[in-house]
């Protein structure tokens, strides 16, 4: 499990007043390879929706001290967020980079007073320009939205925080957290950020709401267009079913979602 890790003090020069959403991010160096389109897609989102800011979380020196001249080139505000990895001496996974990255910016986000919803999209990603008007539009009634995006190798995620909007009331109430056990079966971060939003009693919607463009390498990717999503996956992706599911996989150490939608998606 991580702890607390955001290591910025910085207050904001700018009125939190007039933003009601934030655009978080996490950035590292080896997923960086469409860096630059990604955040000139970051610019025109913003274009579109201004009564928005972005956050971008990076554990990496070197990638903090270089991101203000490149989004200055860019042309492009953002409030970066420097942290610190937190993890078991016997981890290896990258999951706690992500985790502890989305907890940082959960924490920035709490400590505005006028945000009303955070917005998480990956910087290997990128997105319909009108991204924050739809997931508004789609989160009204709900606390929590997942909006479903392909993976790099197979199948599309419906549950994943790559593209994912929720409540500051929500968020007031869970924090990020992962599992890697000795034997090196994950846990995910949205996998348990879904469970303790369900078991606190959320409103939780998923679907496939927004045009994505998922990158493996600079010029590789998989998309996918809004769609409505069948009843097998309506099914299996039910908030109910996932969170027993998960709470399962904590307690034999090994995730049973992940690995099934594996052997699912290889066979489809």
């Amino acid at each position: 499990m991580i702890q607390s890790n955001n290591q910025s003090n910085t207050v904001p020069a700018w009125r939190d007043d007039r933003i009601n959403v934030i655009i978080g991010t996490l950035v590292h160096s080896q997923g960086a390879y469409i860096l630059p389109r990604f955040l000139a897609n970051l610019k025109n989102i913003q274009e579109l929706y201004p009564a928005s800011r972005i956050a971008i979380a990076t554990s990496e020196e070197s990638m903090a001290d270089g991101l203000p001249g490149l989004l200055a080139s860019i042309g492009l505000e953002a409030d970066i967020i420097p942290y610190r990895i937190l993890k078991p001496s016997y981890a290896r996974d990258r999951i706690w980079n992500i985790a502890c990255g989305r907890e940082a910016i959960r924490e920035y986000f709490l400590s505005l007073k006028g945000p009303e919803y955070l917005l998480f999209i990956d910087c290997d990603m990128t997105f319909d320009p009108s991204i924050i008007n739809i997931m508004e539009r789609e989160i009204h009634n709900y606390d929590l939205l997942f909006s479903g995006y392909p993976l790099k190798k197979y199948g599309i995620g419906l549950a994943g925080c790559g593209c994912m909007i929720a409540r500051r009331q929500i968020l007031a109430k869970v924090r990020f957290r992962c599992y890697e056990f000795e034997n090196h079966e994950v846990i995910f971060e949205d996998n348990l950020l879904e469970m303790d939003a369900y078991l606190l009693g959320a409103r939780i919607k998923k679907g496939i709401f927004v045009y994505i463009e998922h990158y493996s390498r600079e010029n590789d990717y998989r998309s996918i267009n809004p769609r409505p999503v069948g009843l097998f996956k309506r099914t299996i992706n039910n908030s109910a079913f996932r969170c027993y599911a998960i709470k399962a996989s904590v307690f034999l150490k090994y995730n049973l979602l992940w690995n099934i939608k594996k052997r699912l998606d290889r066979n489809l």
